[in-house]
């Protein structure tokens, strides 16, 4: 698992302007990735998510077809935040707080 999301990083930091042309390709598996439901993998697609809009430009752009389709998965985890009070919660040095990635 590593080494698949250290992958897509390395990919997506030396991908340049290739980036773009393979956007509606990826649109299928970040879609599965995403019905999985499972917290933890829809973290890491959505932080690679996030990595991908900002790795070139008009990529944002080319997502917006595609929204229909990836939103509403996230619709239904979007109020799924921890809320323990005046605690620590040590999810946020990972940024794993479903909820609040949802936001960004």
């Amino acid at each position: 698992r590593f080494l698949a999301v250290q992958g897509v990083y390395d990919m997506l930091e030396k991908g340049g302007s290739k980036i773009l042309s393979v956007v509606p390709q990826l649109i299928i598996p970040l879609k599965t990735a995403l019905n999985t439901r499972n917290p933890v993998i829809i973290c890491t697609m959505l932080k690679i998510l996030q990595a991908l809009v900002v790795s070139g430009d008009m990529i944002g752009e080319a997502l917006v077809p595609y929204f229909r389709q990836l939103l509403p998965v996230l619709n239904i985890f979007i109020n799924h935040n921890l809320n323990i009070g005046d605690k620590i919660d040590y999810n946020q040095r990972k940024n794993m707080n479903l909820g609040g990635i949802i936001a960004e």
